[in-house]
């Protein structure tokens, strides 16, 4: 709790925290403020607010590596799904980065390769969001990540993915296709939105389950690979994901997460593609996780 000096009289919160929480990147403070962690008097409070003084704000703990100390990658393996000589397939837990950067000490292809020391050549055939669980795929040869990379470049492959999003989606199948462009914020955050002079892209949302009018299970099929596709999409439709803290709303994450549900309902579900080396059609599939299969089965009782 620190009291708001007389010098600080009218400072922004985001630029109050900078100053204070050397070291710790914006991108974490500003979900700290975006998740009501950081309180001004006892109350939720936006980056932009201005203080006052002898006003009162809460710090979340915020953990720092001591200076210069790099953090040890701890070798791990995830639950595989597809495993032979040119192709790995991992089922990916929410809340695990693909690879380090922004903040992020390490990630799955660094966990992978310290838990793999005799592996020659791993690498990442493509991303998925830090809070999206579900398929990966990683490369176990050159071949085959140029193959794989030429085969989504030209729609070779069928990726699949369930979502739970707030309204009533009645369309049993539905195109959505509208330009993404990517912009940066002020603090450095990476987003995209809906702009004519952005990438083409296409998105193909099928209804599977609605949910009282409030919520609705979607299968939402990738025809083109942009960031944050099927999240902005989604919320450009009228419809943003469960839990999404970039384009969802903020109440609806809160209330599930109040509910034990602190992530966002984002699964990629399957995944369709000739393997790369030998063209043999592989159809992948990992099970919605556990979480995920309790809020559904929450909401059909609401």
């Amino acid at each position: 709790m620190v009291e708001v000096e007389a010098e600080y009289d009218g400072q922004r919160l985001d630029n109050f925290l900078l100053r204070l929480c050397k070291g710790v990147p914006k991108s974490h403070l500003y979900k700290a403020i975006r998740g009501g962690e950081v309180r001004v008097n006892k109350g939720r409070a936006s980056a932009d607010t201005r203080l006052s003084a002898g006003d009162t704000v809460r710090i979340p703990p915020l953990r720092l590596p001591e200076p210069g100390a790099p953090r040890p990658v701890p070798g791990t393996e995830f639950p595989i799904i597809h495993e032979d000589d040119a192709l790995l397939v991992v089922d990916k837990p929410a809340g695990v980065a693909v690879h380090g950067g922004s903040g992020v000490s390490f990630g799955v292809i660094e966990q992978l390769r310290a838990a793999r020391p005799d592996a020659r050549f791993l690498e990442l055939v493509h991303r998925l969001d830090r809070e999206t669980s579900g398929l990966l795929m990683i490369a176990k040869t050159r071949k085959a990540l140029l193959a794989l990379h030429e085969m989504l470049r030209e729609g070779g492959s069928r990726k699949h993915y369930y979502a739970l999003v707030e309204g009533d989606w009645v369309n049993d199948r539905q195109h959505v296709k509208l330009p993404l462009l990517k912009w940066t914020t002020k603090s450095g955050e990476r987003r995209v939105k809906v702009d004519a002079t952005g990438q083409q892209a296409h998105t193909i949302v099928s209804r599977v389950q609605r949910y009282g009018g409030r919520y609705s299970l979607v299968d939402a099929e990738l025809r083109t690979g942009r960031t944050h596709q099927i999240r902005v999409h989604l919320a450009a439709s009228g419809f943003p994901i469960v839990g999404d803290d970039k384009y969802g709303r903020d109440e609806t994450r809160e209330a599930f997460a109040r509910a034990g549900f602190a992530r966002m309902f984002l699964h990629a579900r399957s995944l369709a593609l000739p393997h790369p080396v030998s063209g043999e059609t592989l159809q992948l599939e990992a099970p919605l996780p556990p979480a995920c299969q309790a809020v559904l089965k929450r909401l059909e009782t609401e």
